[in-house]
């Protein structure tokens, strides 16, 4: 077991840093500048373009989903036991395939299946 012991007393002597002892702190660089290398600029190019490319892309399809022409239409309300192939081949022109028709019932009213309920109102093209 150890033991410390403490004489009392008063101290007088002050402390005062050697200079051996001081040591300095170095100043804060300045941050160097970025660098890249060659593949970091390929790269970064890169991603540049496909961005405009992205962005080219969107205008695009922007511009094709634009404006349609306007398109005559009426409304339908399905009588019981009507079907939309049926609603399709009396709505098709002369020599028109009726399966179009249906396809183009379908995207125009928004219908996740051909299958109809008695009661539902339809957007058919007129003509």
């Amino acid at each position: 077991m150890s033991a410390i012991t403490i004489a009392p007393g008063t101290f007088r002597g002050g402390c005062t840093p050697s200079a051996a002892g001081a040591r300095r702190r170095p100043a804060p660089r300045a941050e160097a500048p970025l660098r890249l290398t060659t593949r970091g600029r390929v790269v970064v190019w890169g991603l540049a373009l496909l961005l405009a490319a992205g962005a080219g892309g969107a205008a695009v399809s922007a511009h094709a989903d634009g404006p349609r022409s306007a398109m005559e239409v009426e409304r339908v309300v399905v009588a019981p036991g009507q079907t939309l192939w049926g609603i399709a081949s009396e709505v098709a022109a002369p020599g028109e395939d009726v399966r179009d028709v249906v396809l183009r019932l379908q995207r125009l009213n928004e219908l996740p299946s051909a299958g109809l309920t008695a009661g539902q109102t339809l957007v058919v093209p007129v003509g």
